[in-house]
């Protein structure tokens, strides 16, 4: 009976003072690597088909036979063919901050999403979502980010039509980068982050398919010839976390340097990656070339997709 009545104080006291609280509710257990280890595999074998020399170095998207590929500091439209229809070398115009460089992006519905901040040394500030015109590539507005999500880098977004939800994804090292980010496509609310449990490191895109998140991460040294990873995981807004499992290792592109962007070829069943090769890069920044080259070079890597 003395035990019980302490309990009954304890629970009384953790209800109406402060500095006490309640313990939290149990969560349903899942994903256990013993009892679902056929999720823990490739969903996809991948097949190197092509790849294509762009003009620009963060991030790709394809939509109707189209692709979109953004620099860091510019957008362009190509056709399916891979010839340069469209370019806007001033993409900042219209928005609020010194804004100076966009990471991956997207394209859903005839708009192009992207993630553009202020970026120098490996540190961002003034982080935003940008909403272009596909077809023009003008700005049509931009969401503000909500300070209150601890994040402090945007490399890339993914727009996520079945939930409404915009991700983003954090180059940044250290508790940032353990998360995604959600924000809701009708009206840029931000909507919670997830938590990335085996995190991937250096994530650079991330891309929305048939219910997964894929992640890139330029997780290889490249001056040790290391590659670079694609990773993903479910999909789901109502949980707090999501487990991470590698989908696939690039040792077959043409050098290892820079992972950058991701997109889906939906029409044609292609993965689609970015790639730079040519400069030593620190802290997210070109410093000079390798042996051979005197130009950074910007190609995009396109995957034939089989599932397993």
């Amino acid at each position: 009976m003395k035990a019980m009545a302490i309990c009954v104080l304890l629970a009384l006291l953790s209800a109406s003072v402060p500095g006490f609280a309640s313990a939290p509710a149990p969560v349903t257990v899942s994903g256990r690597p013993e009892a679902e280890a056929e999720s823990l595999l490739p969903r996809y074998e991948y097949e190197l088909i092509t790849a294509q020399r762009v003009d620009g170095r963060q991030g790709i998207a394809w939509e109707n036979g189209e692709y979109w590929v953004s620099g860091s500091t510019s957008l362009s439209r190509y056709d399916g063919d891979w010839r340069l229809i469209g370019l806007n070398e001033s993409p900042f115009d219209g928005m609020d901050g010194d804004i100076n460089h966009i990471g991956d992006i997207d394209v859903c519905g005839g708009e192009l999403y992207a993630g553009v901040e202020y970026f120098a040394d490996g540190a961002a500030q003034d982080i935003q979502i940008a909403v272009y015109d596909a077809g023009t590539l003008k700005l049509k507005h931009c969401y503000a980010f909500d300070p209150s999500s601890g994040q402090a880098e945007v490399s890339g977004i993914a727009a996520d039509p079945d939930h409404g939800i915009i991700w983003m994804c954090s180059w940044a090292d250290g508790e940032t980068g353990r998360y995604l980010y959600k924000y809701a496509m009708a009206d840029g609310a931000y909507l919670g982050k997830v938590h990335m449990q085996c995190p991937p490191q250096w994530l650079q895109g991330v891309a929305y398919c048939d219910g997964f998140l894929y992640l890139t991460a330029d997780d290889g040294t490249a001056d040790l010839g290391e590659p670079d990873h694609l990773y993903r995981g479910l999909a789901d807004p109502e949980r707090s976390s999501m487990t991470v499992t590698l989908e696939r290792t690039f040792d077959d592109v043409t050098m290892q340097g820079e992972i950058e962007g991701i997109s889906f070829d939906r029409g044609n069943g292609r993965l689609l990656i970015s790639y730079n090769r040519g400069a030593r890069v620190v802290l997210g920044m070109p410093m000079g070339f390798y042996d051979g080259y005197e130009e950074e070079i910007h190609e995009v890597f396109v995957y034939a997709m089989r599932q397993r």
